[in-house]
């Protein structure tokens, strides 16, 4: 990591351990507890209020079946992540985003909502949109149609468990498209859109934390999705910087759903 990469992540560090930061695997058997949210849910010391379901997804008029980049002509830009790895890190990457006002899209793996349930809840605390992004990680396009049924119900299962809906966005794994059987069983499992990116930050290849930002920078204009992660020790170093870079060109950082709204 270069002096101005190490900078970066830096500003991520209170809570981080390096171990962390530089494998995306935690290293304590439990989340980090959010703010907002009891040490132990399982016996808070008041009966806590039922959380509003979350909003479910929707059908946007004029748009095509799998969408890879919003309006042209509005100063707005969606940063969506791939949702695995370690929580901590998840948590200060949506704590830098909060502190610039920006908005981002997370697609969840199932099995991480399994093992950090606490997750999706404080992505929805934070005005972010939450989404499904299969249950295992597998290479959906590969699949049978039984296989990949299950690998979009079975996340759409969790979230709606831990959320009272399915979440916002489908987005399959493995790929920037889905075939068309892919996007059929989203539709049938209540998705009526595909969500793809135009920009690919490749940050998953760990370049560094400056060629992350290059790479997005020099690639997104009005409209632009941006293909992101979780858990990646460059993701975490370059957002602040990606951040400023949006801002001095005006661009607003908004989840999806407000992208296409």
């Amino acid at each position: 990591m270069t002096t101005t990469d190490r900078r970066g992540a830096l500003r991520f560090g209170a809570g981080l351990t390096a171990a962390a930061l530089t494998t995306g695997c935690s290293t304590t058997a439990r989340d980090p507890v959010p703010a907002g949210h009891s040490a132990s849910p399982a016996h808070p010391a008041h009966p806590a209020r039922a959380a509003p379901a979350a909003p479910g997804p929707r059908r946007f008029p004029g748009q095509p079946a799998q969408i890879d980049h919003g309006p042209r002509n509005r100063p707005r830009v969606a940063l969506t992540f791939h949702g695995q790895g370690d929580p901590a890190i998840a948590y200060a990457l949506l704590k830098e985003a909060e502190r610039a006002h920006a908005r981002v899209t997370v697609l969840a793996v199932g099995t991480w909502l399994d093992e950090h349930p606490a997750v999706a809840r404080r992505i929805l605390d934070g005005g972010h949109d939450l989404g499904n992004h299969t249950l295992h990680h597998r290479d959906i396009n590969t699949m049978s149609e039984a296989e990949a049924r299950a690998e979009i119900t079975g996340c759409a299962d969790r979230i709606r468990r831990l959320t009272g809906s399915i979440g916002t966005w489908f987005r399959p794994s493995r790929t920037q498209r889905a075939t068309p059987l892919v996007e059929r069983l989203a539709r049938d499992a209540g998705y009526p859109h595909v969500l793809s990116y135009d920009v690919d930050s490749l940050d998953f290849t760990s370049p560094g934390a400056a060629e992350v930002t290059r790479k997005v920078t020099s690639e997104i204009r009005e409209g632009s999705v941006v293909s992101l992660h979780f858990g990646y020790a460059d993701t975490v170093a370059a957002l602040p910087a990606l951040l400023e870079d949006l801002d001095r060109r005006g661009l607003s950082a908004v989840t999806t759903t407000e992208l296409l709204t």
